[in-house]
């Protein structure tokens, strides 16, 4: 009996991205006492061992979560570290930032546009977030990818993405083997149901190998704190919850390296924020829209729509004009700011809600989709509900240091800079924002 079915269906559930959402049982939200300094850290005299870099995903983090009262880790983490609110991509959607993090490529030219996307080459085939066809992710190499033919060990605990054989092929024909590409050394297949302590317990079990075994780049990813936003709202005390519990993992995680005695750089960071959304603030397409003249692709804070036969007209007249709380284009005029729309996997016109001081708008394929959801993530990827977090902290990195909000394509030319790989040609970002907070 194959696990490929129930795996795939658990990759379904990555980031919390696809309704409906699930949450898991949470604790009741506390607030740990501070620790003195990052508790557990250990000092110069108890690190016996080479740095390694450990990227640490929270799905889903807004960065004032850190102003709550519920973070002593991470507060310490940022404190005796670098901090900044980064902007993500355009969409601030979750398959396309964890990429981009990856690759230091935007949206629209690393190829995963979109947590659901659509290709030409591929008629009548739709990407979701189960889909490990490395066809979908081989325009862009990981940084996995390019760490592990440099010779330097790398291991996931989860990442979108890391399951795939990058740069493979799979065969048309039944049963559809994928031959050839490349994976990290050591990686896990998605499965919610793997708990934050587990998740941490293997990241420090793979460090606990001799130094020829030992990955020297690792990534983790936390999803609870996206699930738990969505279901409840950013402002939520259950939501708050999740991020306390996020907190304490990665406490976990620091105490675990200081036994070991391990030197680390971490890097913390989100894909995206999560803004409040409310029932009342929908948007039904259809009518707009009717189902005979376009596909809805996507939906949500922004939707694209594919016209269908004869009907481009019809959708542009509907579309292009005035509309209270959302403003559409054709992906060819996309404001230059978001980087996106030449990517041919864009959907030939795009819908943007509205998100401000009140929440963000929501658009629905209809008036009778679910509305039970409280928050969202999706919207201008400039909006401060959108931003999301960076903390850098360890011997690479200057003491109690805040940047300017940079764009989160900066992030995977950083890590090449700890791995002391070259440094990337032809990238979206550059370590700019970091040069005058690292140690040399």
């Amino acid at each position: 009996m194959t696990l490929r079915p129930l795996l795939a269906a658990a990759l379904l559930a990555l980031g919390a991205c696809a309704y409906p959402y699930t949450p898991r049982a949470l604790p009741p939200v506390t607030a740990p006492a501070a620790p003195a300094g990052v508790a557990g850290a250990g000092t110069a005299s108890t690190i016996t061992r080479a740095p390694v870099t450990i990227l640490v995903s929270i799905d889903g983090f807004r960065p004032d979560y850190l102003d709550r009262g519920v973070t002593p880790r991470l507060s310490a983490l940022a404190a005796e570290g670098v901090s900044a609110a980064m902007r993500p991509s355009f969409p601030s959607k979750t398959f396309p930032n964890h990429w981009t993090l990856v690759t230091g490529l935007v949206p629209d030219r690393h190829g995963l546009v979109a947590n659901r996307m659509e290709d030409a080459a591929r008629p009548g085939e739709t990407f979701t977030m189960a889909s490990d066809d490395p066809f979908w992710w081989n325009t862009a190499k990981p940084l996995w990818v390019t760490a592990e033919r440099a010779g330097i060990p790398t291991a996931t605990m989860f990442w979108p993405g890391a399951n795939v054989a990058w740069g493979g092929t799979r065969d048309a024909a039944r049963p559809r083997e994928i031959s050839g590409g490349t994976r990290p050394r050591d990686w896990q297949q998605y499965n919610e149901a793997v708990s934050d302590r587990q998740r941490v317990d293997s990241v420090i079990d793979w460090l606990r190998r001799p130094a020829e075994t030992r990955p020297r780049f690792v990534t983790l990813y936390f999803d609870e704190v996206d699930t738990a936003g969505h279901e409840y709202g950013p402002a939520d005390r259950r939501t708050l919850s999740a991020v306390s519990a996020v907190d304490a993992s990665v406490g976990r995680l620091v105490d675990g390296l200081a036994a070991l005695g391990q030197g680390a750089n971490l890097v913390i960071v989100s894909d995206h924020g999560m803004a409040p959304i409310a029932p009342e603030r929908r948007i039904a397409i259809d009518s707009i829209v009717p189902a005979t003249d376009a596909r809805v692709i996507e939906s949500g804070p922004y939707a694209t729509l594919v016209p269908l036969p004869g009907r481009d007209l019809a959708v542009a007249r509907a579309l292009l004009r005035p509309h209270p709380h959302m403003t559409c284009w054709r992906r060819q005029a996309l404001p230059p700011r978001f980087r996106y729309g030449r990517n041919p996997r864009v959907p030939a016109f795009l819908c943007l809600a509205e998100d401000g001081p009140a929440g963000g708008w929501i658009l629905a394929r209809s008036a009778t989709d679910e509305a039970g959801h409280r928050g969202a993530h999706g919207y201008d990827n400039d909006s401060p509900d959108m931003r999301a977090v960076f903390i850098a902290h360890g011997p690479a990195f200057a003491a109690g240091r805040r940047l300017p909000s940079f764009d989160n394509t900066d992030v995977a030319p950083l890590l090449r800079d700890l791995l002391g790989l070259p440094a990337g040609r032809g990238l979206d970002g550059d370590d700019r924002p970091f040069r005058a907070v690292m140690r040399r």
